[in-house]
């Protein structure tokens, strides 16, 4: 079967399990508390443990490669994407007006503008990257997803602050307590194991990848938890500007990034991997740091939802895309 056809498995698989997430918020099963809870489980010892496992395994000089290009192309993912919604996404937007049957254009304040950067130049590349990934690759999909989770919390909580806050009075030692995440500090002892070969006992390593395995339903569990928060009908039926958003995060921002690998003679799981991320959608994390620094996290949710729900769609497009070109 060829990766978009695998890739459609695994995205209707992912749906199914986000819509029971939907459903256990509903009927109470999951409340604000539990997905809070499941989230603190999922981010502190779930991802971190699936990432540290993907670094057992046998030191082969391809695969130091291989997680360079990663890293390179992760920068590449993430300029594009954020020089992309930059060029787009203005500080004053199109307004139309209808007086007496007169339509006049002017323009005003975006209000919104730095919440609109972030949700279209940010993507998912955790909660839903490294499940496709797994799905995908193995635990070889996710070792070499572990450059585009490096790159992206150094870039969010960096730049992405500095953005959403509006200040650029942001201390080294703030970014630096931000960078010792879970998932970070898992990718460098992960890389330790890797280089020196240090490989742990099997009923351990058995026992981590037990729970690593739970990543996918967790993840699903929690973002449908999340989503079952908006007015699914009013969110899709609302403010039209949303599907700007989205049509920027889901297909404008992956298609022209996968323009640019598809013809790069390196490795095609590497080029898939990384089109992959591109077209993931957008950040969990934006929402939060809206609602901590006063923004539309309304909005912010929104476009959340709308990109999860339409990324079941939109990425095995992009992936069969890919396909034809290379």
């Amino acid at each position: 079967m060829s990766t978009s056809g695998i890739l459609i498995e695994q995205t209707i698989s992912i749906f199914i399990i986000l819509v029971l997430g939907v459903i256990c918020y509903k009927t109470k099963l999951i409340d604000d508390t539990t997905n809070s809870k499941l989230s603190n489980i999922l981010l502190t010892l779930v991802q971190p443990t699936l990432i540290f496992t993907s670094f057992q395994r046998e030191f082969n000089i391809d695969l130091v490669e291989g997680l360079i290009i990663s890293l390179v192309l992760a920068l590449i993912t993430h300029i594009v994407a954020i020089s992309i919604s930059y060029i787009f996404i203005r500080r004053k937007k199109k307004k139309i007006i209808v007086v007496d049957g007169v339509r006049t254009v002017t323009y005003v304040e975006n209000k919104d503008v730095d919440v609109e950067r972030l949700t279209s130049g940010y993507a998912n590349m955790g909660f839903i990257g490294i499940p496709l990934a797994y799905g995908l690759y193995g635990s070889e999909g996710v070792f070499y997803v572990t450059a585009s989770v490096m790159t992206f919390n150094i870039l969010m909580w960096t730049h992405g602050v500095i953005m959403i806050s509006g200040t650029k009075e942001l201390k080294f030692k703030d970014i630096l307590m931000r960078l010792k995440s879970p998932a970070i500090i898992a990718i460098f002892l992960g890389l330790i194991v890797f280089i020196f070969q240090i490989r742990l006992p099997n009923v351990l390593n058995q026992s981590l990848n037990y729970i690593g395995s739970i990543n996918t339903p967790f993840g699903m569990l929690i973002a449908g938890a999340t989503i079952a928060k908006t007015d699914i009908v009013k969110m899709f039926i609302g403010n039209l500007r949303k599907y700007y958003m989205v049509f920027l995060k889901l297909l404008f921002i992956p298609f022209v990034l996968m323009l640019i690998y598809v013809r790069l003679p390196i490795d095609d799981t590497l080029k898939m991997i990384a089109i992959i991320m591109a077209a993931t959608p957008t950040t969990t994390i934006g929402t939060i740091l809206t609602i901590r620094y006063k923004k539309n996290s309304v909005l912010a949710a929104e476009i959340f939802a709308m990109t999860t729900l339409l990324c079941v769609f939109t990425i095995p497009f992009i992936i069969k895309v890919a396909e034809l070109l290379m």
